[in-house]
């Protein structure tokens, strides 16, 4: 039975935007032959049966003033309570966009997870300035990482 993974994102200049296509590229590589079914989504369509459905998600976000983006907060918000005590823990993993340091963005982030079931299964991957190629990469091991894990059971 495949598993399922959930990407939501929020972008507003289109960085995290390249960065969250470029997980999901790694995540439905078809050279990583893993049986998992992804699902790429902006945060503001994102909802509490997407978490229903997954078996791990990623959360992308632009660091904004220091904080996650706005967007993301609200599907968080949206969701906590719609899934509170109907899932179990989920394999996490976040990526920001950041301008400054991105620790802001990551803090945030963590103290809402930490509610939800959701554990963080691999460090943050925070792209500082511009999207590279180099970050694109990083992002598209990312991916591939989370899926290969939820595909060989080790999530």
């Amino acid at each position: 039975m495949p598993k399922h993974l959930l990407i939501v994102f929020h972008s507003k200049t289109g960085n995290t935007q390249a960065m969250a296509e470029a997980v999901y590229g790694g995540a439905t590589d078809p050279e990583l032959g893993a049986e998992v079914t992804v699902r790429l989504k902006w945060a503001r369509d994102a909802d509490d049966d997407d978490l229903r459905w997954a078996h791990g998600i990623l959360l992308g976000t632009p660091e904004n003033f220091g904080y996650m983006s706005g967007a993301l907060k609200d599907f968080l918000d949206r969701t906590f309570y719609e899934v509170e005590g109907e899932l179990s823990p989920l394999p996490c993993a976040i990526f920001v966009s950041a301008g400054n340091d991105g620790t802001g963005a990551v803090s945030s982030l963590r103290r809402i997870i930490g509610g939800y079931p959701f554990n963080e299964v691999q460090d943050p991957l925070i792209a500082v300035g511009d999207i590279t190629d180099g970050v694109l990469s990083q992002c598209r091991e990312l991916g591939m990482t989370l899926a290969a894990g939820l595909d060989a059971g080790v999530y």
